[in-house]
């Protein structure tokens, strides 16, 4: 995809020439459509500040990005993601969230009561899938005794419906629809079928260790429930690792007569821990085409929403975009390469089924988000990318408490200039990622004729 660097220098001439730039050669440049308003559903990268309160907006966060306007460090980093951009370009108000809070613990400063804003119509949302009202961050997913965070995670389907409801049923028709989710679909069907894999590992290092050890026991009967409990026990603790239930099942083994058992440990850990690395890696192979078939699924329902809940109650101007390519994401990039190439294999499946259902209805703009970020990825130079595997924000818990670009801003940067790197955490894009991305919905609704 060499072409995109050609793409790259008409882009921003055909901004200009679809928003009002004065070039000597421009013509009449009034855009073609005046939008009454942008109203948006989705998820984190579309979101405005739903999160914006409690700790987070202490944080110095907000919104999924390089948080807050730090134009006089860098021109690039505006602290705004693509929503944004395209609205101020447009001439329309800056959008807003629709909806803020957080139902998490409010000795961390995550309990925050949810409020609707009337006045705004920024529905995406951090963490909110296609129909699963369960995503990312959600309380339902926490962990015995962990802190809760309580994203409210609203996904898009009832996204439309509320602004249905605020509206009376209908979309004037003149407003510009921006949606874009499927992200979050993929993030917790692979943090599932992580899990899974990870129980079916664990199940076959119980197993492999009451093969090896029970034998040597007094009473090989009584030793392989004594071994047993012994992995339950230390397997339930939060802090329990396959070294830990290793150590546990020999001091086990050893205490009912395996004497050998201690001098053994090496072998024996060894033994286990291929048994379940085999097992893990079995099952995430038996099991990734059924995520690859979910994503299919989410694909499709978000096509069916667009066609039935925006487009038949009246929206004319309606921009989706496909789920980027995420497996050339950090995050993706520390998995194993099975791992990413099935990343790649759930997004094409996503993108398929939405492709199919809205890229032929006049009144949408099907924008290929997932070929423009791969091509970024292979080919970042002429995007003006400088860095497109490293997060520009410090992760660590030190500096930054949730470990994600939600609580990233201008005093947790890793060192150096950042301002061109296309990722702010392992997943989120930078602010010059989201111009990238603004600039280039833009050139299409351009080439559209909606500007």
């Amino acid at each position: 995809m060499r072409k995109t660097s050609f793409a790259l220098a008409l882009l921003t001439a055909a901004v200009l020439t679809a928003c009002g730039g004065n070039g000597p050669s421009a013509g009449d440049q009034t855009p073609k459509t005046k939008f009454s308003n942008q109203i948006t559903f989705g998820d984190s990268l579309a979101d405005v500040g739903s999160y914006a309160v409690g700790t987070v907006a202490a944080l110095g966060g907000g919104q999924f990005n390089i948080n807050g306007n730090n134009t006089s460090i860098n021109p690039e980093l505006t602290g705004k993601n693509f929503t944004q951009l395209i609205a101020a370009q447009i001439g329309l108000p800056a959008p807003c969230a629709a909806q803020t809070g957080l139902l998490g613990s409010a000795a961390a400063g995550f309990s925050v009561p949810v409020t609707d804003h009337p006045e705004c119509f920024g529905y995406a949302m951090g963490g909110a899938r296609v129909t699963n009202p369960i995503g990312p961050r959600n309380k339902a997913l926490d962990k015995p005794g962990a802190v809760s965070f309580g994203a409210l995670t609203v996904p898009v389907v009832t996204q439309i419906a509320n602004h249905l409801k605020k509206v009376g049923g209908k979309f004037k028709g003149d407003e510009l629809v921006i949606v874009m989710a499927g992200g979050n679909d993929a993030l917790q069907q692979l943090d599932e079928l992580s899990t899974a894999a990870t129980a079916a590992g664990g199940q076959a290092l119980a197993q492999s260790l009451v093969t090896q050890l029970a034998p040597g026991t007094a009473n090989p009967a009584t030793g392989a429930a004594a071994i047993g409990a012994a992995i339950q026990a230390e397997a339930a603790k939060p802090t329990a690792t396959p070294q830990s239930i290793i150590g546990a099942a020999i001091t086990a083994a050893a205490m009912n007569g395996n004497t050998t058992a201690p001098a053994n440990a090496a072998t024996i850990g060894g033994t286990a821990g291929a048994a379940a690395t085999a097992a893990g890696l079995a099952y995430s192979a038996a099991h990734g085409a059924d995520v690859v078939k979910n994503m299919a699924t989410a694909g499709a329902e978000l096509g069916v929403l667009v066609k039935t809940q925006i487009l038949a109650n009246g929206a004319g101007y309606v921009v989706v975009n496909n789920l980027p390519d995420v497996s050339i994401s950090p995050s993706a990039k520390a998995q194993s390469a099975d791992t990413q190439k099935l990343i790649a294999a759930m997004v094409d499946a996503f993108n398929s089924q939405l492709k199919a259902a809205v890229g032929a209805e006049p009144k949408v703009l099907y924008v290929d988000v997932a070929a423009v970020s791969h091509d970024q990825a292979v080919n970042p130079g002429p995007y003006g990318l400088t860095n497109t595997t490293t997060p520009a924000c410090d992760l660590s818990p030190a500096k930054n408490p949730l470990g994600s670009a939600l609580v990233c801003n201008k005093n947790n940067l890793i060192a150096g200039d950042v301002s061109h790197y296309m990722f702010a955490d392992a997943v989120h894009p930078s602010p010059f990622e989201y111009a990238l991305l603004a600039r280039y919905v833009l050139e299409q609704m351009t080439v559209k004729g909606w500007l």
